[in-house]
């Protein structure tokens, strides 16, 4: 591939239940989608993944009428020793070398990072945060993770795992504060964040302070509606994210924090946030605006195309 050829690029956002593929050619800088597909995940076994992968591909390089980089979401962490698939919610995947055996499968370079870095540099280029000198994007959904860019570009660590925020650990001062429980994690610790502000997070606090199972969306109109418990839960949630996005700018000071996943959607927290966050701040220190996501769900694929450009771009 010379300056003159035409450049593109595919993104892969792999889930539990579905995969998209969108490809997209190069105009200038600005990426234009020119394909989008979208399969149901083979989730048990592996062999069948990696031919819907290959199949995918193929129909996106006839799109695109060329053999292009590919860029994809993963779930779960990569085993920096092994190269090895962790605590995937694809069942295939676990235990595998999924990098490798892509590479093979697609003959062709692959760059991989987490779903939630992806979304992450999708926002940082073209989305909520464009132009700012760095930015956090913040998943709260299922779970909690993220991905930090810099200049438009993740840092993914040596390890890959920059932007794990979801597993740092609960402070023993707010455990106490609230009478919370210590919650295990999937990951193999107790108490990681993930567990607290998540949407599953939300619920279990709302049960913990003596309400129903219900959702945060439930939780939140409840609430609207005069229920006291329900509002002493969003207190409490808000909270302890409040907390945690105040660590985030006192470990990496970004310029903006953009949330994604499902309590993205919920309006109260781009309200109460900002104070709640600053409070947990020492004076002087700026809690930097917080920003609902430009693409949202959509941006998964998009970011890993623009993974794939920023670390397999070939000249």
């Amino acid at each position: 591939m010379t300056n003159s050829e035409p450049r593109g690029y595919h993104g892969i956002d792999i889930g539990g239940s579905k995969i998209e593929l969108v490809a997209f050619a190069e105009d200038g800088h600005e990426l234009k989608e020119a394909h989008r597909e979208r399969i149901a995940t083979p989730g048990t076994d592996f062999a069948e993944f990696l031919l819907a992968i290959q199949g995918l591909v193929g129909r996106a390089d006839k799109a695109l009428g060329l053999q292009a980089p590919v860029g994809i979401g993963l779930p779960g962490v990569i085993d920096s020793v092994t190269g090895r698939q962790l605590s995937s919610n694809v069942p295939a995947l676990n235990g595998r070398a999924v990098v490798a055996s892509l590479k093979e499968a697609l003959e062709r370079p692959v760059a991989v990072g987490n779903d939630c870095q992806c979304f992450a540099l999708s926002e940082a280029q073209g989305g909520a945060a464009d132009g700012q000198p760095s930015m956090f994007g913040a998943i709260i959904g299922t779970g909690a993770g993220g991905g930090y860019c810099v200049d438009g570009l993740l840092l993914r660590g040596a390890n890959g795992v920059a932007g794990e925020w979801g597993h740092w650990p609960l402070p023993a001062a707010l455990l106490a504060q609230y009478d919370l429980p210590v919650i295990g994690c999937p990951c193999g610790r107790r108490g990681c964040l993930e567990r607290y502000v998540s949407g599953p997070g939300m619920t279990q606090l709302h049960l913990h302070a003596g309400g129903g199972d219900l959702t945060p969306a439930a939780i939140v109109a409840q609430a609207r509606a005069g229920s006291a418990d329900a509002a002493r839960t969003m207190a409490l949630h808000v909270d302890l994210l409040g907390h945690a996005l105040a660590t985030l700018v006192l470990t990496l000071d970004p310029h903006a924090i953009v949330l994604g996943g499902g309590l993205s959607q919920l309006p109260h927290l781009y309200e109460q946030l900002p104070a709640a966050t600053r409070r947990h701040l020492f004076p002087g220190v700026r809690v930097p605006p917080i920003l609902p996501p430009k693409f949202g769900d959509a941006g998964g694929a998009r970011g890993a195309a623009l993974l794939a450009r920023q670390q397999l771009t070939i000249r």
